[in-house]
C-alpha cells in the first residue's frame, strides 16, 4: 500500500487549525480504514515562523495522535520556502505527498481521486479549481490575465492551479535537483516532467483567519513568477528602447524640417511631456533590470532556503 504525507504550510493559523486538523485527520483515517494508504501516513504541518500559538497547537496534536507530524522552521521564510521544506522532509518518509493550504479552501476530498491517478501511474496530479464564480470581478480578471501573460512569456503554468497537488517520491527527488533560491513552485513543478493528470474541485471561502496573500503580496508573487521563468521582459525593454530611439529620430527630423520652413515654435508643453515620458520609460526599464540583478544576487550567495528548528514525527 501507499504511504501518504499531507504537507500543510502554516503561518499564524491558530484560528483555523482546530477545524483543519479535525477534517484532515478524518480524511486520513478514512483512507487508512479503506485500505488505500498505510497507517504510517501522516499529516505534516509546517510552521513558518508563526507569531501566534500555531506551533503550540501542532505540538499538541502530535502528542494526541501520532498521525500528526510537525516541522518548525527557525524563522519566517515565506509560503513557498515553507512548502518546499515540508515536501523535501516528507519525501524521505512517503511514497507520495499531497500539499495544500491550511485555510480549508481546497477540498480535501479531492485526495481520493488524486490517489487513484497516482495508482494509475501518474507522478504528479494537479488540483485545479473548477470555477472562479465566487471570486470578485477584479480578482477573476487579474487571475486570468496573469495566466495568459505567463504563457505568453513562455512559462508553463497550469491555469487555476495553486499549490494543491500530489507528487510522487520520484518527482520530488527530481524537484530537489532544482537549487534556485527564488522559488515559484507553480512554474518549477511542470519543469520536472513525468506523467501528470489533473483533478478538478470547488474552491471554498477561507474558513477562518485572514488571507496571507493580500493584493500587494499577490502582485509581488506574480512578478516573482514572471521574472523567475522568463527573460522576455528584458527583450521587451530592448524593443521599447529601439522604438523610443526611432521616435526620437523622427521627432528630430520633424523639428529640423519645421525650422528650415520657418515654422518653428517653442513648445514648452511638448518638451516637458517628452522629458517625463522618457524619464518614466528609463526608470521602469531600470527597475525591471534591477529585479533580475537582485535575483542573481540572491542566487549567487547560495544561502539556505530554510532552516529546520524542530521535527516532530513518529
Amino acid at each position: 500500500m501507499t504511504t501518504l504525507y499531507i504537507v500543510v504550510p502554516c503561518y499564524n493559523e491558530q484560528e483555523v487549525l482546530p477545524e483543519t486538523s479535525k477534517r484532515f485527520l478524518a480524511k486520513l483515517k478514512a483512507l487508512i480504514d479503506g485500505g488505500k494508504i498505510t497507517d504510517s501516513s501522516r499529516i505534516l504541518f509546517v510552521n513558518d515562523g508563526s507569531k501566534d500559538k500555531t506551533w503550540d497547537l501542532i505540538a499538541q496534536y502530535h502528542e494526541q495522535d501520532c498521525h500528526f507530524s510537525g516541522l518548525k522552521l527557525s524563522r519566517n521564510r515565506g509560503h513557498q520556502n515553507a512548502l518546499l521544506a515540508g515536501l523535501m522532509t516528507a519525501k524521505e518518509h512517503a511514497d507520495c505527498v499531497v500539499s495544500l493550504d491550511a485555510d480549508l479552501q481546497d477540498d480535501i476530498n479531492a485526495v481520493d481521486e488524486m490517489l487513484a491517478k497516482f495508482e494509475e501511474g501518474c507522478d504528479i496530479v494537479y488540483g485545479v479549481r473548477s470555477s472562479r464564480a465566487k471570486d470578485t470581478f477584479f480578482k477573476r480578471t487579474t487571475a486570468v490575465g496573469f495566466y495568459k501573460f505567463m504563457r505568453a512569456l513562455g512559462a508553463n503554468v497550469l491555469e487555476n492551479h495553486a499549490d494543491y497537488r500530489l507528487m510522487s517520491k520520484r518527482s520530488l527527488d527530481a524537484l530537489a535537483e532544482f537549487s534556485e533560491v527564488n522559488l515559484f513552485l507553480r512554474g518549477m513543478v511542470p519543469l520536472v516532467g513525468f506523467k501528470f493528470a489533473t483533478v478538478s474541485y470547488v474552491r471554498e471561502e477561507r474558513f477562518a483567519g485572514e488571507s496571507k496573500y493580500p493584493l500587494k503580496k499577490m502582485l509581488s508573487f506574480a512578478f516573482d513568477g514572471i521574472t523567475s521563468f522568463s527573460v522576455k521582459p528584458l527583450s521587451i525593454i530592448t524593443s521599447i528602447g529601439f522604438i523610443v530611439f526611432v521616435v526620437s529620430i523622427l521627432a528630430a527630423v520633424y523639428a529640423l524640417v519645421t525650422f528650415i520652413l520657418g515654422h518653428a515654435v517653442s513648445g514648452w508643453t511638448s518638451t516637458i511631456i517628452s522629458l517625463w515620458f522618457l524619464g518614466g520609460v528609463q526608470l521602469i526599464c531600470l527597475g525591471v533590470v534591477g529585479q533580475y540583478i537582485g535575483k542573481i544576487y540572491n542566487e549567487v550567495k547560495r544561502r539556505p532556503r530554510y532552516i529546520i528548528e524542530d521535527f516532530l514525527n513518529q
